[in-house]
């Protein structure tokens, strides 16, 4: 029974004194716990941006469909030139982004048309360092087209 009282007295002599590190597994306990939930604030947050660019170039692609649906019919039917109607294009792009409640602008010309969609997308967990949202951009083209 003796022997089994010495041995964290020697036990300590011989590491330089057991108190010396008392908490230190506890800051890097809290240390690391901080990181971790940083790094899975951006995967999270991250992976919502993408998804919600995803979506953003989604509209932006029908936006741009509906708009290259604007053909010049009567360039069409006198020069068999397939070309747009810039005006009516631009319209029904700005129109169909209307319908889905997206934010963005539609260029036109008689060769093709440009749809750019911006979307802020909140944060989750990056809120906590401040990082309220994430702005993306999409963008897409169509060009007429007929059946042959």
């Amino acid at each position: 029974m003796r022997a089994a009282r010495r041995l964290p007295c020697r036990l300590a002599q011989a590491t330089g004194g057991a108190r010396s590190d008392r908490g230190s597994a506890t800051a890097w306990a809290i240390g690391i716990v901080l990181i971790v939930g940083l790094l899975s604030g951006a995967v999270l947050d991250g992976g919502n941006a993408m998804a919600a660019r995803v979506a953003a170039l989604d509209i932006a692609q029908q936006a741009a469909r509906a708009g290259a649906n604007q053909l010049d019919l009567a360039t069409l039917r006198d020069n068999g030139l397939v070309r747009l109607d810039p005006a009516a294009a631009q319209h029904a792009a700005q129109q169909f982004l209307n319908q889905a409640g997206a934010n963005g602008t539609a260029t036109a010309t008689t060769t093709q048309i440009t749809v750019t969609v911006t979307r802020d997308q909140p944060t989750l967990l990056l809120q906590a360092i401040g990082i309220e949202s994430i702005s993306m951009k999409a963008t897409a083209t169509a060009v007429p087209a007929t059946s042959p």
